[in-house]
């Protein structure tokens, strides 16, 4: 993500202050998603994608060839990315789905809501989702579906590291 943000951000003539302001995100943290030393949560990176006029997935994708179908295989998903799109180079989407495995604490991110509307399903393992400052437990196979333009976020629990099927849907794409 990091070498395809500053290009896209160099390709469209901004300059890193201008950048920050228009995705209404710091200098200092812009630049640390451009070195690699911050990975955005999924808000950010809709709101960095929105700014750019991408779709959030290319910004993870090594590749961003047109697509009118992908396949995303679960062996291609094995490591320890805390978010995996899928189906990244697929254009004009109108979901932004991904795996995201959330770590043990829940993320110190500036800006964890979006507009639009997200839907969550328990993968594997046990989560706590805060949404609005409602902290509700899901397990495997439970899902929520919510209003992303509140404040959300969420952190694994229990014995098993979860993972999580994210899909957002931004209501400005």
């Amino acid at each position: 993500m990091t070498a395809l943000v500053r290009a896209l951000r160099k390709e469209r003539g901004l300059t890193l202050e201008a950048f920050a302001a228009q995705t209404d995100l710091t200098k200092s943290y812009v630049s640390k998603i451009e070195r690699g030393q911050s990975t955005p949560s999924i808000a950010v990176a809709m709101r960095i994608a929105r700014s750019l006029n991408v779709d959030v997935g290319q910004l993870f994708a090594d590749d961003a060839s047109r697509s009118r179908i992908t396949i995303d295989r679960a062996p291609d998903r094995v490591g320890t990315e805390r978010y995996h799109p899928i189906a990244p180079r697929m254009l004009g989407k109108g979901m932004s789905p991904f795996i995201v495995r959330p770590g043990r604490e829940f993320a110190n991110d500036p800006h964890p809501e979006h507009g639009g509307q997200e839907f969550l399903y328990v993968v594997a393992g046990s989560i706590e989702l805060d949404h609005d400052s409602e902290i509700v437990t899901l397990n495997s196979g439970d899902g929520a579906y919510f209003d992303a333009s509140l404040e959300h976020r969420m952190r694994s629990i229990g014995a098993v590291d979860a993972e999580v099927l994210v899909i957002a849907c931004d209501d400005n794409r």
